[in-house]
């Protein structure tokens, strides 16, 4: 019988082989589990931001001041430079679904800061992209402008018509709750909020009455390649022992034409009764009951922008609103119609850096001597920057 010799160096190799199987198996299950574990959230998550808008103000009508008041006299500053915004912005996510919010106006200090300064304060819980609820003081959805804030508004400030209706208490910041979210209605994007305020304003010790002002918004993607959206506003509530009630349509969209150009337009108009006018005369001067006193506005935004990408110049912007606006339409009308021409150029990305130029032309159906219901010019060099 032959004898079977195996090299030295054969069984070397095996023996090693062996043993390297015997290892591998539960190093590489190690490493899987290694690799399968999420990475643990660390909270609390804080991010901070800020805005800087400033401006040069001139009035074209001597008589006429840079804050729209008439001065038969002549007198009044007819130019001035101005810090509007000194916002400072943090939002701490502290936990995967809870956020809370600050901002504030540090530009606020320079006049009186009582109910100032501060203007975003809440508390934020979302349960899914369908329902999340906020409370604290925040600003409720009751049309297009509530829903970016103003370092990315397409004209020089907020339209006429939302400062009414933020003093009416039906937009701009409110302390209250809301409840808001976003499905699916078949191929339909909808989204949807519901709110419920005090309606006096912001940074109020307490309401200034018992009643309560309920507002919704409900907005329906009718065109997704266009951008196309309606939205539907209605509120009713109570002011003084005295039902109040208001109403909003807006319509928005855009157009892309090519690659670098883009027009977006926004169209919306409000109705509501001015419980604020009917309250601030005497008992004896009021010519009706307070559903008489209504405000009307209504305004429309198209603007044209380029896409320029020339080192930090990323686009240039050209808008023009027209704005029109009577807060007593149906007992005594003096409608109020303006006029905003604008010119803007955008540097970095997202209105990091801006520039605007612009004209506000205000014209009123009746004017009276001394008061802000005079027609004036008014020439605005604007900048702002983003941080």
């Amino acid at each position: 019988m032959r004898k079977l010799y195996i090299p030295v160096s054969v069984l070397y190799i095996l023996f090693c082989t062996t043993v390297k199987g015997q290892e591998s198996a539960p190093v590489q299950q190690a490493k899987r589990d290694t690799v399968q574990q999420p990475k643990e959230e660390t909270y609390p998550k804080l991010q901070i931001k800020g805005l800087f808008q400033a401006r040069y103000l001139v009035s074209a009508n001597k008589d006429v001041d840079v804050n729209g008041l008439h001065h038969s006299d002549g007198s009044g500053t007819d130019n001035n430079f101005m810090v509007k915004y000194m916002r400072v912005q943090m939002r701490a996510q502290i936990s995967k679904r809870t956020e809370v919010a600050v901002l504030a106006n540090l530009a606020d200090f320079k006049s009186d800061p009582k109910t100032k300064v501060l203007e975003n304060a809440y508390l934020k819980y979302t349960f899914s992209p369908k329902l999340a609820i906020t409370v604290g003081q925040f600003r409720p959805w009751f049309g297009i402008e509530e829903t970016y804030p103003i370092d990315i508004i397409k004209s020089l400030d907020w339209s006429n018509q939302y400062l009414e209706f933020g003093k009416l208490g039906w937009a701009s910041f409110q302390i209250g709750m809301a409840a808001t979210g976003e499905v699916n209605l078949g191929d339909m994007p909808f989204s949807y909020s519901f709110s419920i305020v005090n309606g006096n304003g912001k940074n109020q010790v307490v309401d200034n009455d018992n009643g309560k002002q309920y507002s919704t918004r409900l907005v329906f993607g009718l065109s997704k390649k266009y951008g196309v959206n309606l939205g539907l506003n209605g509120g009713v509530g109570e002011v003084m022992k005295k039902q109040v009630h208001a109403l909003g349509v807006d319509l928005s969209g855009n157009v892309d034409f090519g690659k670098r150009w883009n027009l977006d337009m926004q169209l919306e108009a409000k109705q509501a009764i001015n419980h604020n006018l009917y309250y601030a005369l005497d008992e004896s001067s009021r010519a009706s009951k307070l559903s008489d006193y209504l405000v009307r506005g209504i305004y429309f935004l198209p603007n044209l922008r380029y896409e320029v990408n020339y080192f930090n110049l990323s686009a240039f912007e050209l808008s023009c609103r027209y704005e029109y606006i009577d807060p007593n339409y149906k007992l005594n009308a003096n409608a109020r119609q303006t006029f905003t021409p604008m010119f803007g150029l955008e540097f970095l990305k997202n209105y990091g850096a801006r520039i605007q130029l612009g004209l506000q032309l205000d014209r009123y159906k009746k004017q009276t001597q001394n008061t802000n219901e005079y027609n004036k010019n008014l020439f605005i060099v604007q900048v702002q920057s983003r941080f």
